[in-house]
């Protein structure tokens, strides 16, 4: 493959699109006629991007180590530059398999991909302790996904046993993953470990704060989920030793990109189930990875609004999700000229 030097960048906003509060920006990076894309991206975000794009003109687009180190080394060390390096980095590998005439996901494996995957439903919206919440776990999960997410979260006046309860009382046949979203104190942690039956969980998502490890200790009986939150600046090996967790929710651009999603990968053997914020480089991550990544989480209240700003929407069939056949990462927003 000839080198593609990055020669310019620019953005689309296709707010007249979107809903209500949706991130509706995407940032592309091109090479002569080549040229590659990401987004939507949140607002924060996207100004990041806005002062980091410069420092890609004359970058070698092919060399994504040598790219991802060079924005690293420009980026603010904050949760938004983690997500704009990401973002960056992603495009970039949207420009060189474009240029290659091959989905993302070819560039990262010599071997077979996987075109049909399984997903997971999330919709955290819906805690468990919404009243209507058992008739939508049943309707959910008959969709086909491989398993369905829901919110647990702590609340005032709420006991381990309480959250406990609640989960039982929507676990029928099938286990269900929860999202604590990083709510629950020691306490509440260890009342919840000694009431909750490990058999109803998928696994228990981010109870807590990476660093709180006294709630994760209390945690020792059940299956944990963790790496949402992961950025740049997070030593995710040491993190990964510490926890142990039972799954990796990586979100490949949150991390620092499809580069940074490779280096993590190649330090683990934990299975991977890529978070659905960053749910196109997610999938090209499982379509090259299958041995690594289980399933694809599809967020039901978000996803199907970010797909409509696509060229080329990427639809769940019976809870399984199709590698796009174009060539990229198929994050081409809608009405923007190639």
């Amino acid at each position: 493959m000839r080198h593609l030097v990055i020669d310019s960048f620019d953005f689309a906003d296709l707010a007249e699109y979107a809903g209500p509060g949706d991130d509706t920006v995407f940032v592309a990076v091109r090479s002569g006629p080549a040229v590659g894309w990401y987004g939507p991206l949140a607002d924060p975000v996207a100004r990041t991007v806005r002062g980091l794009a410069p420092v890609l003109v004359g970058v070698d687009a092919t060399d994504h180590e040598g790219l991802h180190a060079h924005l690293v080394q420009a980026a603010p060390g904050s949760r938004a530059g983690s997500w704009a390096v990401g973002a960056l980095d992603c495009a970039a590998w949207d420009l060189h398999a474009r240029a290659e005439g091959c989905p993302v996901a070819g560039l990262l494996t010599d071997e077979p991909l996987q075109h049909r995957m399984d997903g997971y439903s999330s919709w955290l919206t819906r805690d468990l302790a919404h009243p209507a919440i058992a008739d939508l776990t049943a309707e959910v999960s008959a969709q086909g996904w491989a398993f369905t997410k829901w919110g647990l979260r702590n609340r005032p006046g709420a006991s381990g046993g309480a959250l406990a309860e609640l989960l039982h009382a929507v676990v029928t046949a099938e286990p269900v993953a929860v999202d604590a979203v990083g709510t629950w104190p020691p306490a509440l942690a260890a009342e919840f470990a000694a009431a909750a039956d490990p058999a109803a969980l998928v696994w228990l998502e981010d109870p807590a704060p990476a660093d709180n490890l006294r709630a994760y200790e209390q945690l020792r009986t059940l299956p944990i989920a963790v790496g949402e939150r992961f950025t740049l600046t997070d030593d995710a090996p040491a993190v990964l030793a510490r926890i142990r967790p039972s799954a990796l929710t990586l979100d490949v651009v949150g991390c620092g990109g499809l580069t940074a999603a490779r280096r993590i990968l190649a330090c683990t053997t934990t299975p991977v189930f890529p978070h659905g914020r960053s749910f196109q480089p997610g999938l090209h991550l499982a379509a090259a990875r299958p041995d690594r990544v289980l399933a694809v989480e599809y967020r039901q209240q978000w996803e199907r609004g970010r797909q409509n700003l696509y060229t080329h929407p990427v639809e769940p069939d019976r809870g399984h999700l199709t590698l796009p056949t174009t060539s990229g990462l198929g994050a081409a927003p809608r009405s923007a000229p190639c």
